[in-house]
């Protein structure tokens, strides 16, 4: 199982960014994924989860209706579309198979004015 992320990067407060998770080594249709985030001085945190059709998805109160969470199975890509950023949103942003235990390597998100 191999995730790898993208899409991260630095951005004002009130921005957007979408980050990217590439899924290999496992019939990603099939299953469900997660985004969690790790932000300075804090346990890393679960953000979003999708089910493995797209049909379900839920969030963390804190990002709730900020973030939208979506996947493209023809493509084994799962989505993190972050929208009216918060300086509290920095952080190092995972893709999560739960099914495997498996994590990607993680991409920096950074708001600063």
């Amino acid at each position: 199982v191999q995730l790898v992320e993208s899409g991260g990067g630095m951005v004002q407060p009130g921005g957007s960014l979408t980050l990217s998770c590439v899924a290999s080594g496992f019939t990603f249709s099939m299953f469900s994924m997660s985004w969690y985030r790790q932000t300075p001085g804090k346990e890393r945190e679960w953000v979003a989860g999708i089910s493995h059709s797209g049909g379900d998805v839920s969030y963390a109160d804190s990002v709730k209706g900020r973030f939208t969470i979506s996947r493209d199975n023809g493509i084994n890509t799962v989505y993190l579309q972050m929208t009216s950023l918060r300086v509290e949103d920095t952080g190092v942003y995972y893709c999560f198979a739960q099914s495997f235990g498996s994590w990607g390597q993680g991409t920096q998100v950074t708001v600063s004015s």
